[in-house]
């Protein structure tokens, strides 16, 4: 049977916590060097008798914990995300970046702080039966720290049954937790276009092949694709970012070339694949009809979120069971972003949800210069990671003991 709730224990730490994450958010480090972060993480873990092994695949930190019984042969993996942004912090908090340019813009730093809670709840308690991996990951923002670590040999070295992780969500009320049986977050791609044009003078655009113009016509035709080659129920995007081209100092030379850099999201790869064939014929004919040339080179980055339908419903269990019904959504929305825990769910089955933190509603949005985690959420976030290793990995009953208090409706139970 499962012990109460780990909630009430949590909340005793709730403060040490809460300091430890205000430390890490003054403290920001970028993908593969969190070098500091790493420090304070297996210096915590160390501290609480887990097993450290450091530098995986980077600066990663990866943490194993054996319960009071390991003859279950399960393993379960945890995951948090470490690494900040590179933007300027705006919050005018007391505990706001120390480092220009440095930010945990994304909640990364409540991340690390929730699992690094959990871990110290089933290091003192221990009640379940087999082994915990606590997997704290560089470079989730862009860089591939989940690949890195995967390459690095992380599920060859720490066996994992099944694989959880949390972001956070301001969308969501503070405490309400979100997921989806499937599809969570979409494939990130990347696109470059190069448009080669013929500069000259601006007062004579005649004379010229404009690669500014072929550019705009290419920015312009993109957003025809998903309107008239995808199916109205697969949801897909194309986003140009960037269009870089001449010099705002001379206002009347046309240059040689314009460089166009962009994203696609999609949630199936035959999607994915028509996007990207459909963008080469297309800009290559745009830029040839004004007698231009134009290359494109696509890169696909993250593969899209995918969660284990029953691993989800393990996490809609679990939540229901801690936090009630009325604050679990089982059919979240999926996200047209992007997240690198991807790999590791093609490698392991396992799951990845929304802990609401709130805060949408004042503009506190991930990726947003005023952003900040909000603290009130780690004992939940931590109390979630805990009880998914306590009731996936149960606790044999001891069979002495239910023969002398006369409970004996656990004699036959099984857990799988």
């Amino acid at each position: 049977m499962l012990a109460r709730s780990p909630l009430s224990t949590i909340y005793k730490f709730q403060d040490e916590m809460i300091a430890l994450r205000r430390d890490l958010h003054a403290n920001p480090e970028i993908g593969f060097k969190e070098k500091r972060t790493s420090s304070i993480v297996a210096g915590a873990l160390l501290a609480l008798g887990i097993e450290v092994h450091r530098n995986v695949g980077g600066t990663g930190v990866v943490g194993v914990l054996r319960g009071k019984q390991c003859n279950s042969g399960l393993s379960i993996g945890l995951r948090a995300d470490m690494d900040a942004l590179p933007m300027c912090e705006d919050s005018g908090l007391s505990y706001a970046s120390q480092h220009d340019g440095l930010m945990h813009a994304c909640g990364h730093d409540g991340h690390t702080t929730i699992l690094l809670a959990a871990a110290k709840y089933l290091a003192q308690t221990r009640d379940f039966n087999g082994q915990v991996v606590f997997i704290f990951q560089p470079a989730e923002e862009g860089l591939g720290g989940a690949q890195a670590m995967i390459e690095d040999g992380l599920f060859e070295r720490f066996h994992c049954d099944a694989i959880y992780a949390l972001h956070n969500w301001p969308a969501l009320p503070a405490g309400r937790v979100g997921i989806n049986p499937g599809h969570m977050m979409a494939a990130s791609d990347r696109f470059e276009i190069l448009v080669q044009g013929k500069g000259g003078h601006g007062a004579h655009p005649y004379q010229t092949i404009d690669p500014i113009l072929v550019g705009a016509h290419i920015v312009t035709a993109l957003q025809s694709i998903v309107s008239r080659t995808v199916n109205p129920h697969d949801s897909a995007v194309i986003s140009v970012g960037s269009l870089i081209a001449g010099n705002p100092n001379a206002m009347s030379v046309i240059p040689d070339q314009a460089r166009l850099v962009g994203t696609v999201r999609t949630f199936r790869d035959a999607v994915q694949k028509t996007i990207e064939e459909h963008m080469q014929v297309m800009v290559q004919n745009v830029a040839s009809a004004f007698g231009a040339t134009a290359e494109l080179k696509y890169q696909k980055l993250y593969a899209p979120t995918i969660n284990n339908p029953e691993c989800a419903q393990r996490v809609v269990n679990v939540a229901t069971d801690l936090f009630g019904a009325e604050n679990v959504v089982s059919d979240l929305t999926p996200s047209m972003g992007s997240e690198d825990f991807s790999f590791m769910l093609q490698h392991r089955p396992g799951a990845y949800f929304r802990l609401g933190q709130g805060g949408a509603d004042q503009g506190r949005l991930l990726h947003n210069p005023q952003y900040d985690f909000n603290d009130a959420v780690i004992p939940l976030g931590a109390t979630l990671f805990a009880r998914l290793v306590e009731t996936e990995m149960l606790i044999e009953p001891n069979l002495n003991d239910l023969e002398k208090s006369g409970d004996t409706t656990n004699l036959n139970h099984h857990h799988t």
